[in-house]
């Protein structure tokens, strides 16, 4: 989950359920800045246990760079309903046509895809289904396969207390074990910390179960996603213990990618270095070629 997930909005922006061919999804779309040239839409997935709010504070300096951003809630995750105890509605191949789902409802023409952590194994399962709705696909914090090997216990740890306990009796046990801001980023406000409970308790416990077990189990697909025609972007903090360093290091150049790295931020850099995360996208995109892999 994102560092200090932002609640409100910034002005401009419209919160809406999208309608799709695969259901409604909520998501905060906000235009680029007045008087700048539009330079494309960005369509943004979040990762584990995160929401559409983890992109809050990427929007503004986009929008002054001429980008469209629309964050997204998955299935399943905060705002977006989705099966309590289905397992399989969370299964990788559902949630990638999701994701195509709401790139052809966006219609935005040049489309970027971005995701973060879970959010970037959803992205490139998407653009492995089908490129062509999309310009790049940019991947931040998110590796090749699995998490590491700390991050998978901590993930069974969740999953188990899932299979016995209620969304919010494991975020008494969690914030019992240190301060609410520790499960959900820094908390500003007693409002935060409501937010984040209530994003919290709005995660179906399904989703939280299938896709814990999707990062502790994801295989390498780096060689299929090479060989799709998109320019990719690998984007992380300096230091990750989610997947380290290196291995995204390594992956950028199996893949031909650009590659950036956020000094001062850790594994959600878009809330640890807002202002220079989104300049290194910009600067990324400001360099894509503007027609679609299809």
């Amino acid at each position: 989950m994102s560092q200090n997930a932002a609640f409100t909005p910034p002005p401009g922006a419209r919160a809406y359920r999208l309608r799709t061919a695969r259901g409604e999804f909520a998501v905060v779309d906000s235009p680029s800045a007045d008087g700048v040239t539009g330079r494309g839409t960005v369509l943004m997935l979040p990762g584990f246990t995160g929401s559409k709010e983890d992109f809050t504070l990427l929007h503004e300096p986009l929008a002054a760079r001429g980008y469209r951003t629309v964050a997204v809630d998955g299935r399943g995750q905060y705002e977006t309903p989705g099966p309590e105890h289905d397992e399989a509605a969370y299964a990788q191949p559902e949630l990638a046509r999701d994701a195509l789902a709401q790139a052809a409802a966006l219609d935005a023409g040049p489309l970027h895809l971005l995701g973060h952590s879970l959010g970037g194994q959803i992205a490139r399962a998407a653009v492995l289904l089908d490129p062509a709705p999309f310009v790049s696909l940019t991947l931040m914090s998110s590796g090749p396969a699995q998490i590491s090997v700390s991050q998978q216990q901590r993930v069974k740890l969740l999953r188990d207390a899932l299979d016995t306990l209620t969304m919010a009796q494991v975020w008494e046990v969690i914030s019992a074990m240190g301060p609410p801001e520790e499960v959900g980023g820094p908390a500003r406000s007693p409002f935060e910390r409501h937010r984040l409970r209530e994003r919290w308790l709005g995660t179906a416990p399904a989703q939280l179960i299938a896709t814990g077990r999707l990062l502790c189990t994801e295989p390498d697909r780096v060689a299929e996603l090479a060989a799709v025609p998109l320019p990719f972007h690998v984007l992380s903090g300096a230091y990750d213990d989610t997947w380290p360093v290196p291995l995204l290091d390594e992956m950028a150049l199996r893949l031909g990618a650009r590659r950036t790295v956020i000094e001062g931020a850790e594994h959600s850099p878009n809330t640890d270095r807002p202002l220079s995360t989104a300049e290194a996208f910009a600067d990324f995109w400001d360099g894509v070629p503007m027609e679609a892999a299809g």
